[in-house]
């Protein structure tokens, strides 16, 4: 037989056996578009604006749909009521998270953030019994939002309404209460050392976050 029929079959044996196997997980599955083999959705996506993708989407298959990204299948929950019903109505059954192999690979399913299962509630456990300890949820936790609250309104007006991006300054608060309680002190919101740790802080975020890492 010729090397390039062989190769053709091969070929068309492995698409065959991929569509089989994507049609038979999807019966199971929330409806959605139907995916290409090996590339699943991805082609259906605008990787520059996923969020504007998936709300047209939702449009066509509702506030719970399937796609694919590659073969791996993805449910999608869009809009208010659908993620409250899952996070709020059904906690407990969606306290699990997703496969992430690149933190996988590095943290070997460690840490506080990205790990998963019952290694994820014993360290969550952990970690709000020991905030408990600092003083969270007492009454001079108050004072310190407080504090952080009137400094943030501060920065605020600094910009003289003029227009401008709240975002850094918005996750610089919730950090800066979590430091005053652990810590014991406050970072100025122009302190390099505070600076410094919430751009890598947002530069993870947004590597972690990105089409083609996911």
């Amino acid at each position: 037989m010729d090397l390039a029929v062989a190769l053709v079959l091969c070929l068309c044996s492995l698409l065959l056996l991929l569509l089989w196997k994507q049609s038979s997980g999807r019966g199971k599955l929330p409806p959605g578009p139907t995916p290409l083999p090996i590339l699943g959705n991805i082609l259906q996506l605008d990787v520059k604006d996923i969020g504007k993708s998936l709300s047209n989407l939702s449009k066509v298959y509702g506030p719970v749909f399937t796609l694919y990204f590659g073969m791996k299948p993805v449910v999608v929950l869009h809009g208010y009521e659908a993620v409250k019903e899952a996070l709020t109505d059904l906690g407990e059954e969606f306290s699990g998270r997703g496969r992430f192999p690149v933190n996988e690979k590095v943290r070997k399913g460690h840490g506080i953030i990205l790990s998963n299962g019952n290694r994820w509630k014993k360290t969550r456990r952990f970690s709000l019994m020991t905030l408990r300890n600092f003083g969270m949820g007492k009454k001079s936790i108050e004072d310190r939002v407080q504090e952080e609250a009137h400094c943030l309104v501060e920065e605020l007006r600094k910009t003289n309404g003029l227009p401008c991006d709240p975002t850094f300054i918005l996750s610089c608060a919730p950090c800066n209460v979590i430091c005053s309680i652990i810590f014991q002190n406050r970072f100025e919101y122009k302190d390099q050392v505070f600076l410094g740790i919430m751009k890598i802080f947002n530069e993870n975020t947004r590597i972690l976050s990105s089409p083609w890492l996911q």
